[in-house]
């Protein structure tokens, strides 16, 4: 009996070795996460404004509150985005690099812009939610979370284009020309 671990399982070791090399030879450097979340988060808040301009909201109170949750959800999606296509991309070519900023950035904003907005949802509703913790206030968490979004998939989305789509192929074409 030898004391190596058996080939498969020393082949999955491997495996998991390299995607851990990869994914840390695609985590932006601190500059690109700041500046890009940065940048990311004022292209969505420009396209929440741009799409709320569109639909003449009236009062301020209101469109600053959705702009500073776009402004949240874009710089909050920025850096997991970029190092999930890079991730994706690593020694691939430009047009697989470009689907994957399009595939990380797109998802991922939309993913953490509704997830703000469940978290903002879910606080002005806290108040007349069940004492944390109990079968009823864990039930009125999630079908308040899954209301909210819900509510943003077909009331928040919308504000996401058409700026947002320009920006999205804007920060892909960006990304294509990246060096990988």
């Amino acid at each position: 009996m030898t004391a190596s671990a058996p080939a498969p399982r020393r082949a999955a070791g491997r495996a998991v070795a390299a995607a851990a090399r990869r994914l840390r030879s695609a985590l932006p450097t601190l500059r690109q996460a700041v500046v890009g979340a940065v940048l990311w988060g004022a292209a969505m808040t420009a396209s929440a404004g741009f799409g709320i301009a569109l639909r003449e909201w009236a009062t301020w109170e209101k469109v600053s509150a959705v702009a500073k949750l776009y402004a949240v959800g874009g710089a909050l999606a920025f850096p997991i985005a970029f190092t999930a296509a890079r991730f994706l991309s690593l020694g691939r070519s430009a047009e697989t690099a470009f689907a994957a900023a399009l595939v990380s950035l797109a998802a991922v904003t939309v993913v953490t812009t509704g997830l703000a907005f469940a978290v903002d949802y879910r606080s002005y509703y806290a108040e007349w939610h069940d004492v944390p913790g109990s079968l009823t206030w864990t039930l009125q968490l999630v079908f308040t979370t899954l209301g909210a979004l819900y509510q943003f998939a077909v009331l928040g989305l919308r504000l996401l284009l058409p700026f947002g789509l320009a920006a999205l192929i804007a920060a892909g074409v960006w990304f294509a020309r990246l060096p990988r």
